[in-house]
């Protein structure tokens, strides 16, 4: 679509297209939204809570609200990031006290990532609220999966209190090969599967992806005034490196090269809107990552100056007209890098959910020809992804599905 891929052209309905879209987020009301649909629910309970701090109700912590509704809390399940999110990406989580609420808090990340019997013990019901992003790879599905699992097998059922997937307008990248599952990607799914946590859930009940092919007794707060054409700003940041909106629209296609030898701007103040690394010849950006505490406590090229792309613009002015996944910038980043033996790292592999990408760059493959191979497991998902969603699909044909 772009001559050069980190160029683009302005469409001339974005300004009209992105204030019609944010007048349909703004109306959008969440499923922690609605305490009357499950506050009775919760009565007389003892609820463990999988929360973040995107967990909010207006400005009030689903904590404190559920606190203030005299519902008994008994344990808080922290995912990656932490519950209070102020731990940087793959950094260990410890579990404890929590200070501010003195409630246990259970980590769900590092080598205990699903619950135990002894966890769930004094738990009557879990809820989970959690605010995705719409990319396979951001592990917070992979914690409903495990807890999922866990209250399966220990006959605790499980309400999720679902909201918007911010990149939920479009269904685009490779289908994860199961060779390939990992916590980064454990289910067959593209690496945008424009679904909400609710109706992901549903999808790994349905498909039998669980355990043994155990079903989680599952309940789902709808939204309202929400479908898959809405573009919605979220109110909170998912996690310390995706701060805005054009790092969450970028991340699906730029995660990608968290498996390179290139910086996505951890340590800066444009984290996932840039790409670089020291020496690079071409660019018109440059930046020097540094140590954040929480954020980036040791980035990738701390201290250095890195050349390269800001994204931004494109972000804002391009992807939301025509989502899809963009490769352009990985294949031409590629045949620029003059260590291409070591661009590649294991990582990526996982990233993508299968070898088949990285060998196709490496054969000089074209974005179009790279996009071709997915189309057939791509419809195959989209026809089973139709079976669980709980809100009206986009309607637009985007290039992708072409």
């Amino acid at each position: 679509m772009f001559n050069n891929p980190f160029e683009y052209k302005k469409p001339f309905v974005l300004f009209l297209f992105l204030f019609v879209f944010t007048c349909i987020s703004a109306q959008v009301i969440t499923g922690a939204e609605q305490p009357d649909k499950y506050l009775p629910m919760l009565h007389n309970k003892r609820v463990a809570l999988a929360v973040n701090p995107t967990s909010m109700i207006g400005g009030m912590h689903l904590v404190d609200s559920l606190k203030k509704h005299k519902i008994k809390i008994t344990a808080i399940l922290a995912p990656e990031h932490g519950f209070r999110g102020n731990a940087e990406a793959g950094a260990s989580i410890k579990s404890g006290m929590d200070k501010k609420t003195k409630l246990p808090v259970i980590s769900l990340y590092g080598k205990h990532k699903k619950p135990t019997p002894q966890d769930l013990s004094k738990v009557d019901i879990v809820v989970f609220d959690m605010q995705d992003v719409g990319a396979r790879f951001y592990t917070y599905i992979s914690t409903l999966h495990y807890i999922m699992e866990a209250c399966a097998e220990n006959n605790k059922p499980l309400l999720v209190l679902d909201r918007p997937n911010p990149n939920g307008f479009y269904v685009d990248g490779p289908v994860l090969d199961p060779k390939f599952s990992s916590f980064i990607g454990m289910h067959p799914v593209p690496i945008a599967h424009g679904m909400t946590i609710g109706e992901y859930a549903q999808m790994i009940n349905g498909e039998g992806w669980l355990n043994k092919g155990l079903a989680c007794k599952l309940t789902v707060i709808k939204m309202e005034n929400y479908d898959h054409n809405t573009r919605y700003n979220l109110p909170v940041k998912p996690s310390p490196n995706l701060p805005t909106m054009e790092s969450v629209y970028l991340y699906p296609s730029i995660c990608l090269f968290e498996g390179t030898n290139f910086s996505l701007g951890r340590g800066t103040s444009t984290p996932f809107e840039c790409v670089g690394k020291p020496g690079l010849k071409s660019g018109t950006y440059t930046f020097t990552p540094r140590s954040i505490k929480g954020v980036a406590d040791n980035p990738p090229y701390m201290n250095k100056e890195c050349k390269g792309f800001l994204l931004t613009a494109f972000a804002k002015n391009v992807f939301p007209a025509n989502p899809r996944i963009y490769l352009s910038w990985l294949i031409d980043l590629y045949h620029q890098d003059t260590a291409q033996l070591s661009f590649f790292t294991p990582f990526f592999d996982k990233l993508a959910g299968t070898d088949q990408l990285r060998l196709q760059i490496v054969a000089g493959k074209s974005e179009e020809e790279i996009r071709k191979s997915w189309q057939a497991d791509l419809r195959k998902f989209r026809d089973m992804r139709l079976k669980y969603l709980l809100y009206k699909d986009f309607s637009v044909i985007y290039s992708s599905e072409k």
